[in-house]
């Protein structure tokens, strides 16, 4: 957001350039990633539709279950077989399965990510209807792989796919 000042007679008017939507709903999903009872990552999500937000996520364990950095604050919860973990929910995964809890419609709608979505989530996203994804991060960075295998499948299957480049004044 911009700032800055302009006068009429002898009064000054602050002003500021409006921010866009895709900068609005990035800064929410880093703000929910803080809620992230991760210890090893932290991912929030936002799913909008027609600019209004449907639904929010973040990564963590189920509801009623152990939080991570309460329950393991040194090393997170215990692995899978695969090194994955083995207790929590993805952040878009939250979003959607709480969007599908209240009957709402993923119908052409826009995933906010922290984190470029995995393959699992991919499908997830697809399968839903979800037709355009705004990740910050890349996966394949994070998990130290040569591909982002999620952004791959959902570009194949014709979602639009975008890293986030940053604030766009409107």
């Amino acid at each position: 957001m911009t700032f800055g000042s302009k006068y009429v007679g002898n009064i000054i008017f602050a002003t500021m350039s409006k921010i866009s939507f895709d900068e609005l709903y990035m800064e929410l999903a880093q703000n929910l990633a803080k809620k992230s009872h991760c210890v090893k990552m932290k991912v929030g999500a936002v799913i909008s539709k027609d600019t209004r937000i449907i639904s929010l996520g973040y990564n963590g364990p189920p509801a009623g279950t152990h939080n991570c950095d309460e329950e393991w604050p040194e090393t997170g919860c215990a692995r899978d077989r695969k090194g994955g973990c083995s207790l929590a929910l993805h952040a878009e995964a939250n979003a959607i399965l709480y969007a599908a809890k209240n009957q709402m419609s993923l119908d052409q709608a826009t995933l906010y990510v922290t984190l470029a979505p995995c393959l699992a989530c991919a499908r997830i996203i697809y399968t839903t209807g979800i037709r355009h994804v705004i990740y910050l991060d890349s996966y394949a960075k994070y998990k130290g792989i040569d591909v982002e295998e999620g952004v791959d499948f959902l570009q194949r299957f014709g979602v639009s796919v975008e890293q986030y480049s940053g604030p766009q004044k409107v």
